[in-house]
């Protein structure tokens, strides 16, 4: 399909920039889907209440997770699940449980580095702080200042003539460390009362902290024709933001012949494992409980596991105009050419052949044109939340996602259409 003939919904690229704008974190992520589901009609349902089983829409949260599904009116006990799943979390610089350091009349906060980022791309940037506290009555808030609060100064050239030839080295624990002020001496608490302050919390309410920096330059389009968008946490909130609009969407519809569920996981930058992540218990536990709530037995469970589908949505490399020959020469994703399909097959990516043919359909009947991705033999493959889904849950799934430059960076790139392109796919995954 030629994209150039398709019109293109700009509307839904201006809202996935406010969605990025808005999700400065993961627990912010969760907040802001949470919102967007409730005004499509979902509520909220807790984990520790005892569940029914009534169709239609409802969701879950824990930390920077958040599992939402859609029952629709006459569905069994055993009706599959069609499953588009992603992930809330990027990788960035998160504060340290003693925050508070200075050095040679600076002020500075100490910080770790989360996940695989592209460490050149933090520096020099206007950081804002964001996050969840946790307060002395045992409640929680988000918290965001969202203007220029820190910075990771880069050293000047002057100093360092070597970076000219031998390029930029950066000592995580040395040289990551941003500044936010000037003084010689260490004040414990000072960050912690800070917050405090700006949230209108009394002295020592906050008792512990998820909190985490980010670039606050807002996202905005890019090229001689704006068919580009630049911005953060692209990777996955891109993702995250189509899987939310599919989802609401679907959740309009009619004689659904199977459960439609969003499940966006948090640490899978960090590889999965917690009770937020991919590779714990809580999507098996929302889709179990969510068949017994209907009156289903164990044997519903395996029949309603056995014919369900996740697609997982990750982004994935756009060819890169300065270094081709890191890619396979074969497949070579581009900007605007439509969701790509993530094959690897030692199982990085959990891609198979009837699952390829699943993919080919959503986008036939969506009208949507889509891209494989392979990596150059040579380089090593990365992975998604896929092939964790599919051991965990012994669920079928399909990676696939959008192309992307810059990976990792404080600021990625996408190409305009490929947001809209991919939450039609979505959309027509969830309907079957």
């Amino acid at each position: 399909m030629n994209t150039a003939s398709r019109p293109f919904d700009r509307g839904h690229t201006d809202d996935l920039m406010a969605f990025l704008a808005a999700s400065p974190t993961p627990y912010h992520a969760v907040a802001t889907v949470a919102a967007r589901l409730e005004k499509a009609g979902f509520q909220q349902v807790a984990e520790t209440d005892a569940w029914d089983g009534t169709s239609g829409g409802k969701f879950v949260t824990r930390g920077g997770a958040i599992i939402a599904w859609y029952v629709p009116e006459g569905a069994s006990a055993h009706t599959p699940y069609r499953v588009v799943g992603a992930h809330t979390d990027s990788p960035n610089l998160r504060v340290k449980p003693q925050p508070d350091m200075a050095g040679n009349g600076w002020r500075q906060v100490a910080v770790e580095i989360y996940g695989g980022p592209l460490l050149n791309s933090w520096l020099d940037r206007d950081l804002g702080l964001a996050g969840r506290v946790s307060l002395r009555d045992g409640t929680e808030r988000l918290v965001n200042v969202d203007r220029a609060l820190l910075r990771v100064p880069q050293l000047a050239i002057h100093l360092d003539r070597s970076v000219s030839t031998d390029g930029l080295k950066l000592d995580k624990q040395r040289h990551m460390q941003p500044i936010w002020g000037l003084g010689g001496d260490v004040h414990e608490g000072d960050l912690m009362a800070f917050l405090e302050d700006e949230n209108g919390l009394g002295r020592g309410d906050i008792t512990g902290w998820d909190l985490m920096t980010y670039a606050i330059e807002a996202p905005s389009y890019l090229g001689r024709d704006k068919e580009l968008v630049a911005g953060p946490r692209m990777d996955n909130l891109l993702s995250v933001h189509a899987c939310t609009a599919a989802l609401a969407e679907v959740s309009k519809q009619e004689n659904l012949p199977y459960i439609p569920v969003l499940a966006a996981f948090d640490h899978e930058e960090n590889g999965s494992q917690s009770d937020t992540g991919a590779d714990g218990p809580l999507l098996g536990t929302v889709l179990e409980r969510s068949v017994f709530a209907r009156g289903g037995s164990y044997e519903d469970r395996a029949r309603a596991f056995a014919g369900t589908i996740c697609l997982s949505s990750d982004t994935g490399h756009a060819v890169h105009p300065n270094y081709g020959e890191r890619h396979d020469p074969t497949h070579h994703p581009r900007a605007n050419g439509g969701p790509i399909l993530k094959v690897n097959v030692n199982n990085r990516y959990a891609t198979d052949g009837s699952g390829r043919a699943v993919f080919a359909a959503a986008c036939d009947k969506a009208g949507v044109p889509f891209q494989s991705f392979v990596s150059n033999n040579a380089m090593p493959c990365g992975t998604t939340i896929g092939p964790i889904t599919a051991a965990r849950h012994g669920i079928k799934t399909v990676d696939i996602g959008t192309a992307i430059l810059s990976m990792h960076s404080v600021r990625e790139l996408c190409g305009a259409d490929d947001p809209y392109l991919l939450a039609n796919a979505l959309t027509a995954f969830l309907e079957g």
